[in-house]
């Protein structure tokens, strides 16, 4: 595989593995999906706050990358390669939400995944947003994106993120 391919099924692996921790199940799409910018479908059956939804759906685009995350004290940022796949993260079309998930990876490869007999550790971690209400990008060749540092994938934060997915109150997206 080459590099990319690598940080690819990474962050699969730790969207797969937070989402087992929270109780829910996580699928990968196939190419019809990833046309559409769905990588993977988290999805969740039990009590919800909302009077009768017992099932929600929340549909992932995944990404990793080495590249410095930036500066900035409250956002992560990550330049989005390709503007058509911006333009459907940012397009509030479905009743199903459509997240942003980026996995930051340390720049040696060889520091990225350890494991022994007593823990497998994924070095770094990732973060989510939802870009809905983002601007239209005025770049050709992709967008700069802000993720939230508050915004760390974690079971806990899942929970959140569906709870508020099914009563549809998931944060717009907000730049810095």
């Amino acid at each position: 595989m080459i590099v990319q391919d690598i940080e690819s099924e990474l962050s699969y692996a730790y969207l797969h593995a937070v989402a087992a921790k929270a109780g829910m199940s996580c699928k990968q799409g196939d190419r019809h999906d990833d046309g559409a910018g769905v990588d993977a479908e988290i999805n969740y059956r039990g009590m919800t706050s909302h009077p009768y939804k017992r099932h929600v759906q929340v549909n992932i685009q995944l990404k990793a990358t080495v590249k410095n995350a930036g500066s900035n004290s409250d956002y992560l940022s990550y330049f989005m390669q390709g503007v058509k796949r911006y333009e459907k993260l940012r397009t509030d079309d479905s009743d199903i939400y459509k997240i942003l998930v980026v996995l930051f990876l340390p720049n040696d490869p060889s520091s990225w995944l350890s494991c022994n007999p007593d823990e497998l550790i994924l070095k770094k971690a990732a973060y989510w947003v939802c870009l809905y209400g983002a601007p239209a990008s005025s770049n050709p060749t992709g967008q700069t994106v802000y993720l939230p540092k508050t915004n760390l994938l974690t079971p806990d934060s899942l929970n959140t993120l569906v709870e508020e997915a099914v009563n549809k109150n998931v944060s717009p997206y907000k730049q810095p």
